[in-house]
């Protein structure tokens, strides 16, 4: 099921786009599940990147959408934004924090149905990704693991190695590795879990992988890893 937030502090605008949600579903036989908020600071309050779609009113009374989508963005980057707007002068910014677009209002649904068939489309080819939700310096986030290159043990911690950057979390590693191993995973060592899709080649005691990353392969684990190497690549 599709989870979508209406961010919007005018009642009557945020019917108005529940309606087209629900007459979109009907039209489409498509599930949605639709909550709404009156305000971006009731979006960012313990977001834990539980929605697919957020509709959001650029102009609020306490925390714009703008400055909303900034926060949510720092946690979350795979949910799909579209803004709600009064003024293309607002709207223009959406590029910096990656939205799909914007709808001016008042909104016709023939503009609201182009820009929520994209949404949809964006939706349906994410669900095939698998992501792990984490918490980061009191944060839930939400990542891909197809951009997780390898996970190390550290001690009580884990660090989850991105293609974008490092993040430190609490482990064990056996945990991620329960979590990951039907996923493509595999431990080359009994501190690192390796993403095999990242994986260049291997030689002697090591695991070379993309990013010019290299990686300690222990006896131990070698027989297992070339195992579940053969079988990703097959």
């Amino acid at each position: 099921m599709t989870k979508i937030c209406i961010v919007e502090d005018e009642v009557d605008q945020a019917e108005l786009l529940k309606n087209y949600i629900n007459r979109y579903a009907n039209e489409h036989r498509l599930p949605f599940s639709i909550e709404h908020l009156s305000d971006g600071i009731d979006l960012v309050d313990d977001y834990k990147g539980q929605y697919d779609i957020i509709l959001l009113d650029i102009q609020m009374k306490h925390l714009d959408g703008m400055a909303a989508a900034e926060k949510i963005r720092k946690v979350d980057l795979d949910v799909i934004i579209i803004f709600i707007t009064s003024t293309v002068q607002y709207a223009v910014q959406g590029y910096a924090v990656d939205a799909l677009g914007y709808v001016l209002k008042p909104v016709p649904y023939p503009q609201f149905e182009q820009i929520f068939d994209k949404a949809i489309q964006r939706v349906e080819s994410k669900q095939h990704h698998v992501y792990i939700r984490v918490s980061v310096d009191d944060k839930q986030l939400k990542l891909d693991c197809d951009t997780i290159i390898f996970i190390e043990s550290q001690r009580n911690n884990v660090i989850i190695h991105t293609v974008d950057m490092d993040y430190t979390t609490l482990g064990p590693l056996k945990k991620f590795e329960e979590m990951l191993i039907s996923h493509g995973f595999s431990k080359c060592h009994n501190a690192y879990l390796v993403n095999l899709s990242f994986v260049e080649g291997v030689q002697k005691e090591e695991v070379i992988l993309e990013h010019n990353i290299t990686l300690p392969i222990s006896r131990a684990k070698k027989k297992e890893f070339m195992s579940a190497l053969t079988e990703d690549i097959l």
